[in-house]
């Protein structure tokens, strides 16, 4: 994976540095603040980092604290999110997560992932989100960037992002966890593409099963085509 991610961060920085993903941008804005990771993180499924940044801005100006988002009015917390996909459904998950903490768990946040799981609406990509970003701890955030690429290169060939992390926790060194989903993320907003991938800036063709079934002739069947993994070995 170490190959991987170097030819990933190679081909992303040889034009220009692409723009931060918003979990990462927020990580620096707030020195990792893991209250703001987690609200951020619930507000960017399924919306564009752009706007995920200035409605998290907008919020936290307004709300600093859990014990001020817990308290909130929800149709406050609306209009502050309205520009956001699925507002009405993330504005009434946010608050319930901010009273949850409150009340559970004193205020703070948790930083193991089975106490952040007992959160309302938490799932393992969120909870992974919030160790890597707020925490430093090692975790594999899978969400649909990590997902599609994986399967694309062949490391794995599962059916759900849960499977994938799985797979790739067992694949990948330790010490590398903390980079895959960011430089993954990147990856796939610049260069991998859900549609139209743009092969030719790519430095994984080499080893990528999703390019040698859409371009190369060369292989006569799926079965004959080593894994990326192989590639790299």
């Amino acid at each position: 994976m170490g190959e991987i991610l170097r030819r990933m961060e190679a081909a992303l920085y040889r034009e220009k540095p692409p723009r931060l993903t918003a979990l990462r941008g927020l990580q620096m804005e707030e020195q990792g603040d893991p209250f703001k990771i987690l609200i951020g993180t619930i507000l960017s499924a399924r919306s564009r980092d752009e706007n995920t940044t200035k409605v998290v801005n907008k919020l936290f100006a307004a709300y600093r604290t859990p014990a001020e988002l817990a308290s909130a009015d929800l149709d406050d917390i609306k209009k502050l999110i309205h520009s956001i996909g699925f507002y009405n459904v993330k504005a009434a998950r946010i608050k319930q997560v901010a009273q949850a903490i409150v009340e559970k768990f004193g205020g703070g946040v948790p930083s193991d992932i089975d106490k952040l799981l007992e959160l309302p609406g938490v799932g393992r990509k969120t909870a992974n989100c919030v160790l890597v970003y707020a925490f430093d701890k090692p975790a594999i955030p899978v969400d649909i960037h990590v997902h599609r690429i994986s399967n694309r290169l062949g490391l794995v060939e599962t059916k759900t992002p849960e499977k994938t992390e799985e797979e790739l926790s067992r694949m990948v060194d330790r010490r590398l966890w903390t980079k895959v989903n960011d430089t993954f993320v990147m990856y796939g907003q610049n260069i991998c593409l859900p549609v139209k991938p743009n092969c030719r800036v790519c430095d994984l063709k080499n080893m990528c099963r999703y390019y040698a079934d859409t371009t190369a002739t060369s292989f006569s069947s799926t079965k004959e085509r080593p894994s990326a993994r192989q590639r790299l070995s």
